[in-house]
């Protein structure tokens, strides 16, 4: 019978601590790696598109990334575009933690915006300090009110949600372009899907700086803290966690999960709703604009905070540098473009494969991460 080493036991269980205790350091970290991971994997996917075109994928990253971060107004730019990414993928972040597909953010940001914009109208003259509160709490309702339609259809008549949001999407769409048309048309214009210049006293604020960047921000990563504290710090974010973990369960310890799920989708419209408020509210028209399609106002943020909160791990807190990053890519883009006279849609392409890579690399961090979770509870011997 072979002898263990005098103190050989000791170490392996001090070398088993010692990998428990990595573990448990690294598990936060691995939700945001493997996207990171994955959208290096595309940026190389993108620099042979780059060579297809005759383009030298040093020059056009540089530019990207210039045209990004390297100056104060470029930054100031890219958090703009940033923000209504980060509002929305707090609102996805909060659906898919109760297990409910969010696709209506572009619809909810639209009825954010019509609620923000008739308050402001209905309001001219309220105090600049009372009346940018209303308008964004008005977004907020708004797409609250959008969000839980479909989360009350899914829960109470079974209607899958993917479908329904899109359809919803859909309906904001044409309700958008039928006020634009007659009831909240600017008085005079012909043709033009917009509405009067909105009230000063709504207007978002300037940061200190000299650049366009405006209070849009702080309230992005203050609506990211309170999504966090909910979904995180609250009974009620424990009851939505736990019917996205096993619905089944969760019904048989009591909890309402109808509700439930209504719930979330209604949080989730209601931070889409916000984006939509700042949409407005924040831009440099400060009025509510039809012309171009509904796209061109949302900026398909609908959409593309879909890609920042699945970057950022579903995690409130995460999706909000995962989204200035995304926001990044699509400013800098513009510069890409002209710098190597690459077509527009080569950046939308490359953005494409960025969005595939990092949605496709969630299997892998889900395993990643349960397998660290086991080491870390194990020992080292998972």
């Amino acid at each position: 019978m072979a002898r263990v080493a005098p103190g050989a036991e000791d170490t392996d269980a001090t070398d088993d601590l010692a990998v428990s205790r990595l573990a448990r350091l690294m598990r936060p970290f691995v939700g945001v790696a493997v996207p990171a991971f994955a959208a290096v994997a595309a940026l190389l996917v993108g620099a042979v598109m780059l060579l297809s075109f005759g383009a030298n994928p040093l020059v056009a990253y540089g530019e990207l990334v210039t045209g990004a971060f390297g100056s104060a107004d470029n930054l100031a730019d890219t958090a703009v575009r940033a923000m209504p990414l980060a509002l929305v993928g707090v609102g996805i972040c909060i659906a898919f933690r109760t297990d409910v597909i969010n696709i209506g953010g572009e619809g909810q940001i639209i009825l954010g915006a019509i609620t923000a914009t008739v308050t402001s109208m209905a309001f001219d003259d309220v105090p600049r300090v009372l009346l940018v509160p209303m308008v964004i709490v008005a977004g907020a309702i708004g797409g609250g009110f959008w969000g839980a339609i479909p989360g009350a259809l899914k829960a109470y008549a079974g209607v899958n949600e993917i479908l329904s949001t899109i359809m919803m999407n859909l309906v904001a769409f044409h309700f958008l372009s039928f006020l634009l048309q007659d009831l909240l048309i600017e008085p005079g214009a012909i043709k033009i899907q917009q509405t009067r210049r909105l009230s000063p006293n709504a207007d978002l604020p300037l940061l200190p700086g000299g650049t366009r960047l405006h209070i849009g921000v702080l309230i992005a990563i203050l609506v990211a803290v309170l999504g966090y504290l909910l979904l995180f710090r609250s009974a009620l974010g424990m009851r939505l966690r736990a019917v996205g973990h096993n619905p089944d369960a969760s019904q048989y310890a009591g909890m309402a999960v109808k509700k439930s799920v209504t719930q979330a989708l209604a949080f989730s419209g209601a931070c889409c709703g916000i984006a939509g408020a700042v949409l407005v509210f924040g831009s440099e028209s400060h009025r509510l604009i039809g012309e171009g399609g509904a796209a061109a106002f949302t900026q398909n943020a609908g959409f593309n905070g879909i890609v920042a909160a699945l970057f950022g791990a579903l995690h409130p807190i995460f999706t909000v540098p995962a989204s200035f990053l995304f926001g990044g890519m699509l400013t800098g883009g513009s510069d890409m473009q002209r710098a190597v006279q690459v077509p527009a849609a080569l950046v939308v392409a490359l953005n494409g494969v960025v969005v595939v890579f990092v949605v496709g690399s969630l299997r892998l961090r889900d395993r990643l991460r349960t397998w660290v979770g086991e080491v870390s509870s194990y020992g080292g011997r998972a």
